[in-house]
C-alpha cells in the first residue's frame, strides 16, 4: 500500500481511554496506559490506532462535551504525553487517528461563555440562538437524541440554543464563516501534532436547516433499527431538517482540502442519518471530500446472511467512488458478541467467524476494544451507571456503560483485572475476567489468537486489502462473495448460524479454484458442507 493508500482495507482498533489501562490508579484509562499496552495493540496485527476523545471536557457526556479543543484533560495526562504515543506508536509502524467532535461543544467552552452572554458580543452568533414562539415555547419541534426537546431556554440572552444531543452540548453555527475556520484551525492544530487522521463524530450534524423548519412525524412502523429505544421519542421523527444539511458537503470539502496538506492523512465520518448508505455515498464521492464513511449500518440487532449483503449490495451501488468503513460494535452500541448472540450466549466460535467476516467485506475495519477477546455485554447495576443516556430511559434501555467496561488485562485473581489498582469508575465484569488477555494468550484456541492469525493470514492476501466485491446469493445462514483484484478472485463463505449449513457451488468453484483456508468446512463434489460458524477460503 502506498502512503496515500494505507487505509484501504486498514484495520483500526478503537480504544476507550477511559477503559483501556489505568497508568496511576485514579480508577480512569489515560494516554500512558495506552503507551503501556502498544506492544499488546501491535500484536493484534492493526495498521492504526482510533482513540476516543481525551480533551478538556467537564465529562457531561464522558469527553464528546468538549471545553478545550487543543489541551489534554489531566484525567488523561497531558499533551508531552499525547507526543510520546505518537512517537510510539509510529516507531511501530501504527496510525494514529483521533476523534473530532465538530457539530457541538461543551457548555463550558468559552465560545459558549462568551456567545449565551448578550446579543452583541463577538461570538452571540457562533452558536444556533432563535427566539422562542409567541407562547414562549421553542422554535420548533425538534428533539434531543438523548431525550426531550433540543431546545433550552437561556434568560441570558431571552432566547432558546440548539443541542442534538445533551443540553450541555450546545450545537455551533457552521453557517457562520467564522465558526467554520476556528473549528479547521483545531482541527490543524493537531494534523501539525503529528496525527494520521481523524474519525468525525456526528459529522453530518454540522448544520441545521436556516430556517428551522419542523421536522414531519414518522410512522410507527418505521421507527425501529435506528439505533434509538424504542421508547425514545427521537424515533418519532424523519430528521430532515436538524441534520445532513446541503450546506454540510462544502465543509466535507473544507476538510479534506486542509487534510491534502498533510500527505497521508484521511478522514473517517461517522454517518447517522435518515439514509446512511447514501449520505456515506454523497460524503466520500468526487475525491474531494471524506476518505471513508463509517456507518451504523451493522451495528444493529439486526443478523442475518439476507441483512448483511443488502447492507453491503445497496452501499456498493452508491459508494462508486469512495470507501467504505464497516464495524460491529463500538462504544456506542452493545457488544456484538451479545447483540448477535444465539439465547444469550457468547459462543466462541462465532466470535472467530464474525471476526473474520468483518474483515472480509470490502473496506477498511474499525474492531472495538475487547472484540479480539469475545468480550459480551457487561452487566452493569442501576447504582453503577455512568451514562446519562442509560439514566434517563432506564430500564427499558440501559445505555452504553455495558459495552464500555474496563479492559481484562490479568488472570481472575488479580485486581480489577489489571486495568488498576483503585476501583474503575465502571466495575470489571465478572464474566470477563474469564476472558482476560492473560488467559488467552496461552491457549492456542482462544478467540484471541484466532483474532491475531487471521489478521497476519489477512495482511498477505491483497486482494482482501483492496478487492472489489461480488455476492452469490445463498439460503440462510450462509454468506458468500467473492473479492477480486485484478486476475486474483478469493471466494470467501461463512455459516452465521449454530446449525450446520450446505451450499450447492457453482462448477467453476470445483474446478478452477483452490481451498486456502477454513475453520470447519468441506468441499466435496459441489457441496460444500460448513459446521457451525465455520469459514471457507478459496482461491482461483
Amino acid at each position: 500500500m502506498t502512503q496515500k493508500q494505507w487505509y484501504k482495507g486498514a484495520v483500526i482498533y478503537q480504544v476507550y481511554p477511559r477503559s483501556f489501562q489505568d497508568s496511576n490508579n485514579d480508577g480512569i484509562g489515560d494516554l500512558k496506559g495506552i503507551i503501556n499496552r502498544i506492544d499488546y495493540i501491535k500484536s493484534l496485527g492493526v495498521d492504526a490506532i482510533w482513540i476516543s476523545p481525551f480533551f478538556k471536557s467537564p465529562m457531561k457526556d464522558f469527553g464528546y462535551d468538549i471545553s478545550d479543543y487543543r489541551d489534554i484533560d489531566p484525567l488523561f495526562g497531558d499533551l508531552n504525553d499525547f507526543d510520546q504515543l505518537i512517537s510510539q506508536a509510529h516507531e511501530r509502524d501504527i496510525k494514529i487517528i483521533i476523534d473530532q467532535v465538530l457539530s457541538h461543544t461543551s457548555d463550558q467552552h468559552q465560545w459558549f461563555l462568551d456567545s449565551r452572554d448578550n446579543l452583541t458580543n463577538d461570538k452571540a452568533n457562533w452558536y444556533v440562538w432563535a427566539d422562542a414562539k409567541e407562547d414562549g415555547t421553542a422554535p420548533n419541534n425538534w428533539l434531543s437524541i438523548f431525550g426531550g426537546g433540543a431546545w433550552q431556554w437561556e434568560p441570558r440572552r431571552g432566547q432558546y440554543y440548539l443541542h442534538n444531543f445533551l443540553t450541555e452540548q450546545p450545537d455551533l453555527n457552521f453557517h457562520n464563516p467564522d465558526v467554520r475556520q476556528a473549528v479547521l484551525d483545531n482541527v490543524e492544530f493537531w494534523l501539525k501534532k503529528g496525527v494520521d487522521g481523524f474519525r468525525l463524530d456526528a459529522i453530518n450534524f454540522c448544520y441545521h436547516d436556516a430556517l428551522l423548519r419542523d421536522n414531519p412525524a414518522k410512522p410507527k412502523e418505521k421507527r425501529q433499527g435506528r439505533g434509538f429505544s424504542e421508547d425514545n421519542p427521537y424515533a418519532f421523527q424523519y430528521h430532515y431538517y436538524n441534520n445532513t444539511q446541503p450546506e454540510n458537503i462544502a465543509f466535507m470539502q473544507d476538510i479534506r482540502a486542509l487534510l491534502n496538506k498533510y500527505p497521508g492523512t484521511v478522514s473517517l465520518g461517522e454517518i447517522s442519518s435518515e439514509d446512511s448508505l447514501a449520505t456515506m455515498a454523497e460524503y466520500t464521492q468526487g475525491g474531494d471530500k471524506l476518505h471513508m464513511g463509517y456507518s451504523f449500518e451493522l451495528l444493529t440487532n439486526d443478523y442475518s446472511s439476507e441483512y448483511i449483503r443488502t447492507t453491503v449490495q445497496t452501499l456498493e451501488q452508491r459508494m462508486l467512488e469512495g470507501w467504505p468503513c464497516w464495524a460491529f460494535s463500538n462504544h456506542d452500541v452493545e457488544r456484538v458478541a451479545s447483540r448477535w448472540s444465539e439465547n444469550g450466549e457468547i459462543n466462541p466460535q462465532q466470535c472467530k467467524m464474525l471476526t473474520a467476516l468483518l474483515a472480509s467485506l470490502r473496506g477498511s475495519v474499525c474492531m472495538y476494544q475487547g472484540e479480539e477477546l469475545g468480550l459480551g455485554e457487561a452487566s452493569v447495576a442501576f447504582e453503577d451507571l455512568q451514562d446519562p443516556y442509560g439514566i434517563t430511559f432506564w430500564p427499558n434501555f440501559k445505555g452504553r456503560d455495558g459495552c464500555r467496561t474496563p479492559m481484562p488485562w490479568e488472570h481472575t485473581g488479580s485486581h480489577h483485572a489489571g486495568f488498576s489498582e483503585a476501583k474503575p469508575w465502571l466495575p470489571v465484569d465478572d464474566a470477563h475476567k474469564q476472558q482476560s488477555v492473560a488467559i488467552q494468550i496461552n491457549d492456542s484456541n482462544s478467540i484471541l489468537n484466532a483474532y491475531r492469525e487471521f489478521m497476519t493470514w489477512r495482511k498477505s492476501q491483497a486482494v482482501l486489502l483492496e478487492g472489489d466485491i461480488e455476492f452469490i446469493e445463498t439460503p440462510e445462514p450462509a454468506l458468500a462473495f467473492y473479492r477480486t483484484l485484478g486476475s486474483q478472485k478469493m471466494l470467501c463463505v461463512f455459516n452465521l448460524s449454530s446449525q450446520q449449513a450446505s451450499i450447492n457451488m457453482p462448477v467453476s468453484v470445483v474446478t478452477q479454484y483452490t481451498e486456502l483456508s477454513h475453520h470447519n468446512a468441506k468441499l466435496s463434489n459441489n457441496l460444500l458442507t460448513l459446521e457451525p460458524y465455520a469459514c471457507y477460503y478459496a482461491k482461483c
